[in-house]
């Protein structure tokens, strides 16, 4: 057991890189609350003074709010809908003894590590382009009129691509979770009788419940401040049919160079973050103690 001595030399250690993190994380927050409850836009800096709460009303109020938080909403749900049921198909596909396994392996996890922007340009123009994408010449191909994605489907063609991003992580998740599962319950359920279906749904499914609640919370986390896939592709548009919370956060202190705003729907974005993770954080608990 460690001693009174090796504790405090191992805090005394980590101390520095707490200190660095903390400030890291504590000063961009600390200048965004501040700059929350003032009037300041970049187009006339000198205009400036105590704004009170009427920022957060400004946000709160305005109906582009109303329409990111849902579309917020159905990108982090669309995307684990995909993730989770994807990765867990492609989890027993890849655990079966298959030639070249070790190679498609590797395929299904180097999306993972494609930079989003250049992910998302990569589907907006190879894949999703109406004239010269692949999905246009094969809609073509059957003589049907080439759809315009991002103009028709804006939202969609993000979740798309963004669950194309998500989806190794949640497969390498799973399959670790699925090669945990011992031989003998497999056997003894087969010699049981059991088919594949019920195989899966009593035996493989309840093993993987834990894992699949480790990917729900750490890919929640992420896919709350999405905003690259979205800044390359849609541009938030049309209208605000693909903005989330995060680039509606660019857009008003950014595009629109309210700092004041921005800011303050930064504060916003950052709580509904947290009650987000304090939610399901507790799940997560509930789920490893059971």
């Amino acid at each position: 057991m460690a001693t009174r001595q090796t504790r405090t030399l191992a805090r005394t250690m980590m101390a520095p890189a707490v200190i660095v993190l903390f400030i890291w994380m504590a000063v961009p927050l600390a200048m965004t609350l501040w700059f929350s409850f003032q009037n300041y836009s970049l187009i006339n800096p000198m205009m400036t003074g105590f704004a009170g709460w009427a920022n957060y009303v400004y946000v709160i109020g305005d109906p582009s709010f109303t329409q990111a938080l849902l579309n917020t909403l159905f990108l982090v749900g669309g995307v684990l809908l995909i993730t989770v049921i994807g990765g867990t198909f492609l989890a027993l596909l890849l655990d079966q003894p298959i030639w070249g396994q070790g190679i498609l392996r590797i395929l299904v996890i180097s999306p993972f590590f494609v930079m989003p922007p250049v992910a998302a340009l990569i589907w907006k123009n190879g894949f999703m382009h109406p004239g010269y994408g692949m999905l246009g010449h094969l809609w073509k191909a059957f003589g049907l009129q080439p759809v315009d994605w991002f103009n028709q489907y804006p939202l969609f063609s993000v979740i798309v691509i963004v669950a194309w991003q998500w989806l190794p992580f949640a497969t390498l998740i799973l399959l670790t979770a699925l090669q945990s599962l011992s031989e003998e319950q497999r056997e003894a359920a087969e010699m049981d009788g059991a088919n594949a279906l019920n195989r899966f749904r009593y035996i493989i499914l309840p093993h993987m419940a834990r894992a699949i609640t480790i990917v729900i919370l750490i890919q929640t986390i992420f896919l709350l401040g999405i905003f690259a896939e979205i800044r390359v592709t849609t541009g938030g548009g049309p209208g605000y049919a693909s903005t989330n919370i995060a680039f509606l956060v660019f857009r008003t202190g950014i595009l629109s160079n309210d700092i004041g705003a921005g800011s303050a729907g930064g504060v916003i974005a950052v709580i509904i973050a947290n009650i987000v993770a304090i939610f399901l954080m507790r799940a997560v608990g509930r789920n490893l103690d059971a």
